[in-house]
């Protein structure tokens, strides 16, 4: 609190500085592969870690004989070579689906993790890797505010089928795969593509394109791909595989931005990621409006948080247009909570951005129920 000096005798002013509100933290993956903690005092062998640091992985981890070729290490090195600042590692014992269920369960507590990598799955066959591929993005979209990032096979021939094999707005897939330091076999991309996400969300914001920036700490690619092999990995309105290149003169770089749904809206990655973090900061800082009764002062409280939370949005660039009413709307008023609504025990608010085309909207129903707030 800050005192100035008083103009009148006998009145003082009083400038009050609020507490700005913690930080929604983005870029924040979750590895998952085949290793065992370390016997320290105290460890769960369920247990998950969270590393600030590359060498963080061997002060927890240990890769048995039979996991030598597995890929977990390097990857989370990759992730914090390319500017990934904060992870989560939860080992697997076994490259099971099972397993893998097991553990996506485990991490649901992990509430600042936005992404999702499952490295070491791409040792098993074709058909089991796209079959724990789908399971990890059927699990990102129940919990409504985590984002795959996932490796494609490592082989041009059979990007197209993996391609139209598994779908989901909240993912994306990447190729070829990178050839590293210290290591003959190349390894999948996921780790370095999370830590581009994770500065790329630093400089820019999650509405940032994480795309057309080159990759560190990698020597080759498994193959190459060209301008062709882009346009057919990548067709128009369709799932893509997002390519990383190699440009004389520019290094390797990442060079798609698509996810793997057929939605026209939910087509880049930027712009889904953009909606999922919205519905985060709501889950955040609007649950306490569950037990307020539903009437016109939480419509207005609604309205009023959501509107800011929107303008702050378009201030920084996260959604287009010349005027905050060309960039979003919010209703939360008696048209859309009418008696037949209250009487179920639901709030409804709608919302609709423009991430990308003034004018253009993308809308959400924020609904509030005695069971939570959810986003659809």
């Amino acid at each position: 609190m800050l005192t100035s000096e008083p103009k009148i005798p006998g009145i003082s002013l009083n400038n009050v500085v609020p507490t700005p509100e913690p930080a929604l933290l983005t870029g924040v993956p979750i590895f998952f592969g085949c290793a065992s903690l370390k016997p320290l005092t105290n460890q769960s062998q369920d247990e998950w870690k969270k590393l600030t640091l590359a060498t963080d992985f061997d002060k927890y981890f240990q890769q048995d004989t039979q996991q030598a070729q597995g890929y977990l290490r390097d990857v989370i090195q990759g992730f914090f070579a390319n500017g990934g600042l904060l992870c989560y590692v939860i080992a697997l014992k076994d490259n099971t689906l099972k397993t893998l269920q097991k553990a996506l369960e485990v991490s649901e507590v992990l509430e600042d993790a936005d992404l999702v990598c499952v490295p070491d799955i791409m040792q098993l066959a074709d058909a089991e890797v796209m079959q724990m591929q789908q399971a990890v993005l059927h699990y990102c979209e129940q919990m409504g505010d985590r984002f795959a990032i996932l490796d494609a096979l490592n082989d041009l021939g059979k990007l197209n089928e993996q391609r139209q094999r598994i779908s989901s707005q909240n993912g994306a897939l990447y190729a070829p795969w990178l050839k590293v330091e210290f290591r003959v076999d190349p390894i999948p991309p996921c780790g370095h593509i999370a830590g581009i996400y994770a500065s790329c969300d630093r400089t820019v914001g999650v509405h940032g394109a994480p795309a057309n920036i080159p990759l560190a700490g990698v020597l080759d690619l498994s193959f190459p791909l060209t301008p062709t092999d882009q346009e057919q990995l990548n067709p128009k309105n369709q799932a893509g595989v997002n390519c990383i290149r190699s440009f004389q003169g520019r290094g390797m770089r990442v060079w798609g931005v698509r996810t793997l749904s057929p939605i026209a809206e939910w087509q880049y990655v930027n712009v889904r990621r953009l909606f999922l973090t919205f519905g985060r900061w709501v889950n955040r800082n609007l649950a306490d409006t569950v037990f307020e009764p539903n009437a016109f002062p939480l419509w207005v409280r609604l309205q009023r948080e959501l509107s800011v939370y929107c303008e702050s949005l378009w201030r920084q660039g996260a959604i287009q247009g010349a005027l905050p009413q060309e960039a979003f709307y919010v209703k939360c008023d008696a048209e859309n909570n009418p008696p037949e609504n209250r009487e179920m025990g639901q709030v409804i608010a709608e919302i609709g951005l423009a991430p990308t085309i003034p004018g253009e909207f993308i809308q959400l129903l924020v609904v509030q129920s005695s069971s939570g707030i959810t986003l659809t």
